[in-house]
């Protein structure tokens, strides 16, 4: 949505926002008071930075509820961005069902973590560099980091996770990702494992600059989103990996497999130890122990984006059709946003294929989201 225009003294120019910045996790009276009343002066603001700015646990079903139809159904990307997911989801499915794998194995997200041992010397200054310029002071030790979770997988132990779990090497993957830190030698064993690997360049070389930059971050939301199994290898500060397991949740509890790095850290550390007896079943041991998309109560510090059950879930039929929730079915919600304003028919005809094939995923709950 733009800034509408204004007439004024008989000329029209695009009304300029506000700029304002909300405190952290504001409550909802920061916005009915402050934000408001600058509203009323301005006509618009402009909310910046805007990430974590209103707090996730509100004591408001309705206010709840009013972020997942934001999130799941007034935002949506462009025409171009889903007519290419559409594409690529297309080419996927048919082959079959396919996996799909966020690997932030990067250079600002391992900086974040301060996981650095695995690397070469060379690959610490610049780790430790672009941590000291980006992120506060703290000393961090790589050891118990690793041990409470807070390090990326490696592509290898994300391998050596999948293969435990049963499966092989002809598993199909769409990883989404952007430049891996380190190079080729953390994927190849990886890509031993599971050589059929796919990402957005599939597209074709016509379309590669339609997958550049933050319009390729896009195209893999939407594959991830309608893949048959999602896998977030680092869900930390991640807000693509946490709002993906959220809107897999919200629709239809789409199988997502979340690996508990805490627990599984132990197990890695006493093979690389030599000490690997056992290791596939107490890997299996872990992540058979999960969710796997199905609805669960939010615990702290589990982020309302990642899971809104129960506030955006409607668990029982209204008795007044206008007061219905809208629909459960994955489809239905999303065939509106793979269609076109101007080119309409087509559009809905090159996306229907690729979508209407999740439906038979959903794992029959019979909840509607709001």
């Amino acid at each position: 949505m733009s800034v509408p225009k204004i007439t004024a003294q008989g000329k029209t120019k695009k009304l300029r926002a506000y700029k304002i910045e909300p405190p952290r996790d504001a409550p909802v009276t920061w916005y009915r008071t402050t934000a408001l009343e600058k509203i009323r002066k301005y006509g618009a603001i402009h909310l910046t930075p805007f990430s974590h700015r209103l707090a996730e646990e509100i004591d408001d079903p309705e206010l709840q509820r009013l972020r997942c139809r934001v999130n799941y159904h007034a935002l949506r990307f462009k025409s171009n961005i889903m007519k290419t997911s559409s594409d690529i989801v297309n080419k996927l499915r048919s082959e079959g069902h396919f996996m799909s794998i966020h690997l932030p194995f990067e250079l600002d997200m391992l900086a974040y973590a301060g996981c650095v041992d695995i690397f070469t010397p060379k690959e610490w200054v610049i780790l430790l560099k672009y941590r000291a310029e980006h992120f506060p002071e703290k000393s961090l030790v790589y050891k118990q980091r690793r041990l409470i979770g807070k390090c990326p997988l490696t592509p290898e132990e994300v391998g050596l996770i999948l293969r435990a779990m049963g499966f092989d090497n002809t598993t199909r993957i769409y990883l989404a990702s952007g430049k891996l830190f380190g190079g080729e030698r953390f994927m190849k064993i990886f890509k031993d494992m599971f050589p059929r690997l796919e990402n957005h360049s599939m597209v074709g070389s016509g379309k590669l600059e339609e997958t550049r930059g933050l319009a390729g971050s896009a195209v893999d939301y939407m594959v991830c989103l309608l893949s048959d199994i999602f896998i977030p290898t680092y869900d930390g500060p991640s807000n693509f990996a946490n709002n993906l397991m959220g809107h897999r949740l919200y629709n239809g509890f789409r199988t997502t497999i979340t690996p508990n790095r805490k627990a599984i850290a132990p197990i890695f550390m006493d093979r690389e130890e030599g000490r690997a007896s056992g290791f596939e079943e107490r890997v299996r041991q872990v992540m058979f122990n999960t969710h796997f998309g199905a609805p669960h109560k939010r615990n702290h510090p589990e982020s309302f984006y990642t899971n809104s059950w129960p506030e955006c879930f409607c668990q029982t039929k209204a008795r007044n059709h206008a007061d219905q929730c809208p629909p459960d079915s994955l489809n239905d919600v999303l065939v509106s946003q793979f269609q076109d304003k101007e080119d309409t028919e087509v559009e809905a005809t090159n996306q229907t294929d690729s979508i209407s094939q999740t439906e038979e995923l959903a794992d029959g709950t019979g909840l509607a989201t709001v």
